[in-house]
């Protein structure tokens, strides 16, 4: 199937996958939202798929093990390297904990900072 990847005959689903992984982003501190700017572009070149990425988050699969591209809006006032470092940790535990299978690499690139309301 197109919109899966398959592990040692487990086949799963990229939106799970998406599902995951934006749950675990959307919970670190100093994260505004997953996306931004723009943020549907082909994953064709980097993981060999026609399927371009709506959700601000791509995965794909090199050596049984994930490679993951979050687009994150972060909050005004907090560190973007330590945000992205959570996020880094978060995703690779939630991919762990749900799916059991390792984590390559998790990109993050910080595509607007998010002002707060006066």
């Amino acid at each position: 199937m197109e919109n899966e990847l398959n592990i040692d005959g487990l086949g799963i689903s990229i939106t799970v996958l998406e599902t995951i992984i934006n749950r675990a982003v959307t919970e670190v501190e100093g994260v505004a939202g997953i996306g931004g700017g723009n943020i549907v572009r082909t994953t064709k070149a980097r993981f060999g798929s026609d399927r371009a990425s709506s959700t601000g988050i791509d995965v794909g699969l090199t050596d049984n093990a994930f490679d993951i591209s979050v687009r994150m809006q972060a909050r005004y006032g907090y560190r973007l390297t330590e945000v992205a470092n959570n996020v880094r940790e978060a995703v690779n535990n939630a991919i762990m904990s749900q799916v059991g299978i390792g984590v390559n690499y998790v990109d993050i690139h910080v595509d607007g900072i998010v002002f707060p309301a006066e």
